[in-house]
């Protein structure tokens, strides 16, 4: 498998995030202009001729999720292998290499664990994985996946519905956003030692999109336990949003009456606005949007509105500014 980029790819589009978030930290720290030269172009060649995935992390063998529906939504498209899907993510709290994260992610421990669910909301609780996950039919769904990056993926998820399970909460009228929450461990998790981004990574959605049948937990791909490194043991999936908005390894869910501070817009609210969905007629300001480079192909696809979701999800955002509200 190549994850080769493009030859027609400008150079304004070279830089990762990884890449860029390092230089942030290296300038921060300080350190002479003519090193920091050397750090950049060490990181943009890495970028240019990224090297075939790594296989998963070795963090044990994989486990069967037996009781699923299978594909109660799916794609007409071919599936990213596992070992791409499992090999090539962006998940900071492990790295900010693609790699770093199926390298790294074995340290986090994914039991016990627990999610709560607070705020605006008649039934508060704190539920235990395994427990949530007995508490709701799971069904395999095939989404496509699109990176702010302009890469693409196709991926077997498998989960459940997140609005059915808020309404089991009784939400207050006072409800408007759902908050999301990473689990705060840099003892598990060695990227949170960095001052890449503040810690711990918070997301969130309006609660109507939150309520969208297409938005899911998962706890798993491939009809396996979800690996560490795609955010085990459960986390969000919004297939028409960029995949920085599925926040992963959840440890809190809160409905609150204001819009909540998310992770990459506190770091560029220019670049990363909280909505975020997939838009090719919005460019990011240091590359396009407009095509993607779905793993595992050499040419670049066009991107689609919503990424392809548009019939089920435009409807939500009727009536804004999407230029601004971006």
């Amino acid at each position: 498998m190549l994850i080769k980029r493009p030859a027609d790819i400008r150079s304004a589009e070279i830089t990762s995030h990884g890449l860029y978030l390092r230089r942030r930290d290296f300038l921060a720290t300080g350190a002479a202009a003519a090193a920091g030269l050397t750090v950049g172009l060490a990181g943009c060649k890495s970028e240019a001729s990224a090297p075939p995935p790594p296989a998963a992390a070795p963090s044990g063998p994989p486990i069967a999720l037996p009781d699923y529906k299978k594909n109660a939504i799916t794609v007409d498209e071919p599936k990213t292998p596992l070992k791409d899907v499992s090999g090539y993510n962006n998940f900071y709290e492990f790295g900010t290499d693609k790699s770093d994260p199926a390298q790294n992610a074995h340290t986090l421990r994914t039991r016990p664990w627990s999610v709560s669910f607070e705020g605006e909301i008649a039934k508060p609780q704190t539920i235990d994985i395994d427990s949530l996950i007995k508490q709701n039919p799971l069904e395999e769904r095939i989404y496509r996946l699109r990176c702010v990056e302009a890469w693409s993926m196709v991926i077997p998820w498998i989960g459940f519905p997140l609005g059915p399970l808020l309404q089991k909460l009784q939400p207050t009228s006072r409800a408007k956003y759902v908050a999301f929450t990473t689990l705060l461990a840099p003892d598990q998790m060695p990227g949170q030692r960095t001052s890449v981004l503040d810690w711990p990574y918070v997301e969130g959605l309006r609660i109507d999109e939150a309520m969208n049948p297409l938005t899911i937990l998962a706890v798993g791909l491939y009809g396996q336990v979800l690996p560490n490194q795609n955010g085990a043991p459960v986390r969000l999936v919004v297939p028409w949003k960029y995949g920085f908005k599925s926040i992963k390894s959840i440890v809190k869910v809160r409905l609150v009456e204001k819009q909540p501070p998310t992770s990459w817009n506190q770091y560029a609210s220019g670049e990363y606005g909280f909505y975020s969905n997939v838009n090719p007629s919005v460019d990011h300001p240091r590359w396009s949007q407009s095509k993607e480079r779905r793993i595992g192909e050499l040419s670049r696809r066009k991107t689609l509105p919503f990424n392809g979701y548009g019939d089920q999800v435009a409807s939500l955002y009727a009536g804004m500014d999407l230029a601004k509200n971006f």
